[in-house]
């Protein structure tokens, strides 16, 4: 069943406005009767069905609204050291399919990509990646994507585990890390492709976080943030 997200909704009615409507109408060819699903992007969904078609606006007729069953119970936010060319884009992509529910780009030391202001271009087409990646992969929310933010600047509040993936850590494994301490909300942090300093793991584990290793073989940045991702779900909602 197809399914659309919005934010206009009343007591029996949704409306989805944008390029949604062109996508129902003239790809999908939908009409009025046509059963859907909807979600709110707050975690919640109901099954619908069109009520009627108009050039700017398709106006749905609800059901009741439910818990999407597609959240995983741990939130997981991937503070993403930025790598280079298009990297961003499959990173957020993937890592919402897999259940990620936010994204920190973060400047650090071997980035060789410099985020300079304005920023709001490439958060917003960033954010469309993960939007994408929401409806295809059938989330409850869409993951937000925020603004760039420098490793020394990193607040970690409101985080119950903060994990950083560092490729010298000979003693913590990712999977002992979570037996030891794992809360609702877990920040993973992953450096760009030449990895951490030593000075920026000083400096993130004085800010709460603890290295941890991902095996023996490097992994590629892009594969690091998927890797924690799909391990740490697997590991606590197993």
């Amino acid at each position: 069943m197809h399914r659309f997200f919005t934010n206009e909704i009343q007591s029996n009615t949704a409306v989805v406005r944008g390029d949604d409507v062109k996508h129902i109408a003239k790809v999908l060819r939908l009409r009025a009767g046509d059963a859907v699903q909807l979600c709110d992007g707050q975690g919640n969904e109901c099954d619908a069905s069109i009520m009627s078609v108009s050039p700017d606006a398709v106006t749905f007729d609800t059901q009741q609204w439910r818990k999407a069953a597609t959240e995983p119970k741990t939130e997981i936010t991937l503070f993403q050291c930025l790598p280079k060319a298009g990297k961003m884009e499959t990173i957020i992509q993937k890592c919402v399919e897999l259940g990620a529910c936010g994204f920190v780009p973060v400047q650090s030391e071997r980035c060789v990509v410099v985020l300079k202001p304005p920023y709001e271009g490439r958060i917003e087409r960033w954010q469309r990646v993960s939007e994408e990646a929401a409806k295809q992969s059938r989330r409850g929310v869409i993951p937000k994507v925020m603004l760039p933010v420098a490793l020394d600047k990193l607040d970690f509040a409101g985080f119950d585990t903060v994990l950083a993936a560092y490729e010298n850590e000979q003693t913590v494994s990712l999977k002992t890390a979570l037996r030891e301490q794992c809360g609702a909300k877990i920040a993973i942090i992953v450096g760009p492709e030449g990895g951490f300093s030593e000075a920026e793991i000083e400096t993130l584990k004085q800010k709460g976080a603890r290295s941890v290793s991902l095996g023996t073989r490097i992994l590629r940045t892009e594969t690091a943030g998927m890797t924690m991702t799909a391990q740490i779900l697997y590991e606590v909602e197993s």
